[in-house]
């Protein structure tokens, strides 16, 4: 046999091969498998690498926390706000509505970052029931002392716990706000 049939006939075989290995390194990487059984691509990576990732998991943990508390105090600072110049003129000014719908993009934002799902009136107990104000400055004395609830919860937790007393308290923030919002 010459060698150059033994070429011809030696090419469409490796060409198979490669098509055959090109599959099963597309399928496993697809699946994150590694080609040795057991084990992940993750568990492939050099050690360095795992550990970066880990530690810039770690780190933008903890920037989204602090950016949460930073949230939250902002949350209480625009409540402030509002009630001061609500106790001053007794009504809500064009200025003051535009801080209200601020106050509630502010509280979706926070419930989102706590893990809340969107529908938050499908809470099994009604968090507002012992805060339905029936008139705008008892809503606004429910809303300061509920955004002062909700802002020590959210001290207390940390970036690794879900505080579900925080979420309700999120919750009735926004129902209050709404209140005030549509209320006249």
């Amino acid at each position: 046999m010459s060698i150059l049939s033994l070429y011809r006939r030696s090419v469409p075989f490796a060409a198979m091969l490669l098509m055959f290995c090109g599959t099963i390194i597309a399928q496993s990487s697809s699946n994150n498998e590694s080609l040795i059984p057991g084990r992940t691509l993750e568990d492939d990576r050099p050690r360095s690498v795992k550990e970066f990732l880990a530690k810039q998991r770690a780190e933008k943990e903890k920037k989204d926390h602090e950016e949460l508390l930073k949230r939250g105090e902002e949350l209480a600072a625009l409540t402030d706000q509002l009630e001061t110049s609500f106790l001053k003129s007794n009504h809500l000014s064009d200025e003051d509505l535009t801080k209200l719908e601020s106050l509630e993009k502010l509280v979706s934002k926070i419930r989102k970052e706590l893990g809340a799902d969107d529908d938050e009136d499908r809470d099994e107990v009604d968090v507002t029931a012992k805060h339905k104000p029936s008139t705008i400055k008892e809503a606004f004395i429910d809303l300061k002392e509920i955004t002062g609830n909700l802002l020590n919860e959210l001290k207390k937790s940390t970036r690794f716990t879900i505080s579900a007393v925080a979420i309700q308290s999120s919750n009735t923030v926004l129902k209050l706000v709404r209140f005030l919002r549509f209320t006249k």
